[in-house]
């Protein structure tokens, strides 16, 4: 039976989300990729065991998330039964629906009637009653925001989640958002958006300015550019990458001269700090305490582990900051 370390909250930080009571560690455990049928059942718990046993109290899926479609909630549904029954209370668990889950025209976006039957599926997969943080996964330009706003609503009235929050939202939607539900008396917690050193969108649109206004909190995916940010590809492509793979998120193209290039000059300042690059880029959006938390995904204990680390040094010197933006801006 796993127990759960006993000092596994003594170095992680946390932060508060937003204006509400809850707090999120630095980093959280993204179940995108590596859980499903392709993968070795057992490294799928070690990964959340070792991730808990850290202070990751973070578990952040969406319904298709696998492959396939729901697998990663089904292997969560698993180990929370064979492993953290008992610590249900101390994880938040969020999911996510808007992408492409099942066929026909329920089967994706943000209507009433595709959140909260994808909720319910959800739920069924994780054995749970209710999840901690409940998305839309994205905007919806065919059904109104008071729909789907209202979906989310209905999802915490029904006790079905806890929170609720938004993906993908641009600042102008996000604030309309944030405005329909706190009518409703359900205040939106946070919105997660895509951000690392190299997409700095939330902050060149205006997202993180609105968000800071609004009191939301944020929590960043892709932070470490689908492994660009990473010293997988500073001597080339692998064999066994993800550029080397049929995946639809980064492709061989991607990979210039150029751009290997800057990643190798950030990757000097990185060893200058005592870093790896994926450790410094993990740093970098979390430096200054802006951002709640940013999701991290892990193929192995050993990857979260290092990727843990990043948390021992989120601070920055000017120059350090402006090199960096010299590399990636030019």
């Amino acid at each position: 039976m796993y127990t759960a370390h006993p000092d596994r909250y003594a170095d992680m930080p946390y932060r508060r989300t937003g204006r509400s009571g809850l707090k999120l560690p630095a980093l959280s455990l993204g179940l995108w990729h590596n859980f499903g049928p392709d993968r070795p059942a057992e490294t799928q718990r070690a990964i959340l065991r070792r991730a808990f046993d850290l202070g990751v109290t973070h578990f952040d899926l969406a319904n298709n998330y696998g492959p396939p479609p729901g697998a990663a909630e089904s292997v969560l549904g698993e180990a929370l039964k064979a492993d953290f029954a008992r610590y249900r209370d101390e994880l938040v668990i969020s999911t996510k629906a808007g992408y492409l889950m099942w066929p026909g025209p329920y089967g994706e976006w943000g209507s009433r009637k595709s959140l909260l039957s994808s909720l319910d599926q959800s739920l069924s997969r994780m054995g749970l009653d209710h999840v901690d943080i409940f998305y839309s996964h994205r905007f919806d330009p065919d059904t109104p925001l008071e729909e789907t706003m209202g979906a989310l609503h209905t999802a915490v009235q029904q006790g079905k989640a806890l929170y609720v929050g938004v993906s993908n939202y641009s600042a102008e939607q996000t604030r309309e958002a944030a405005r329909i539900l706190g009518e409703l008396g359900t205040p939106l917690l946070i919105n997660q958006p895509r951000y690392s050193m190299l997409d700095r969108r939330p902050e060149d649109e205006g997202l993180m300015d609105a968000l800071d206004e609004l009191q939301v909190g944020s929590i960043a995916y892709s932070p470490l550019e689908q492994g660009l940010l990473t010293s997988r590809y500073l001597d080339g492509i692998p064999e066994d990458s993800r550029a080397a793979s049929d995946s639809p998120f980064l492709d061989t193209d991607a990979l210039t001269e150029e751009l290997v290039g800057r990643l190798r000059a950030l990757a000097d300042i990185a060893s200058a700090r005592g870093q790896s690059l994926a450790q410094m880029a993990l740093s970098w959006v979390l430096r200054g305490g802006r951002l709640t938390s940013a999701l991290v995904g892990a193929s192995s204990p050993r990857q979260l582990e290092d990727s843990v680390a990043a948390t021992r040094n989120l601070d920055f010197s000017d120059e350090e900051l402006a090199r960096i933006d010299a590399i990636v801006k030019q």
